[in-house]
């Protein structure tokens, strides 16, 4: 079980990008093809810089009891994509939550204030009874 440690570290938050993503509609439950096709660029693009600078020497493999020892290459673990994978995705998420909070903020739709008044631009400071 140590061996899983470190994927299911991975995992976990993987995961939960996922739930937040459908949650939100940010990135593959909003637009499944392009959010793919552009997350699948991410991991590609890191996997290459990966392949690059293990072919130069400047990256090495540690070696830890809590990794599968699992390798998809020389010096390119199993847990390495997956840290690929979870960056892309939350990368992807990320933007996806701040354009939807940009959206909402340029809509005026900010959202309710405690006690029932509406927070922004719009809301009046309640009138004091004489």
């Amino acid at each position: 079980m140590t061996g899983l440690v470190y994927l299911l570290c991975l995992l976990v938050p993987l995961v939960c990008m996922a739930v937040l993503d459908r949650r939100f509609r940010l990135v593959l439950w909003r637009a499944p093809r392009r959010g793919a096709v552009v997350l699948a660029a991410g991991i590609g693009l890191f996997l290459l810089w990966d392949l690059a600078a293990i072919a130069a020497g400047h990256y090495r493999m540690g070696q830890s009891p809590l990794m599968t020892g699992i390798l998809l290459g020389p010096e390119l673990p199993l847990e390495e994509l997956v840290f690929i994978a979870f960056l892309s995705y939350h990368a992807l998420v990320l933007w996806g939550l701040v354009h939807l909070g940009l959206g909402r903020l340029g809509a005026g739709r900010v959202g309710p204030r405690p006690g029932g008044r509406r927070a922004g631009p719009a809301s009046a400071p309640p009138r004091e009874v004489p």
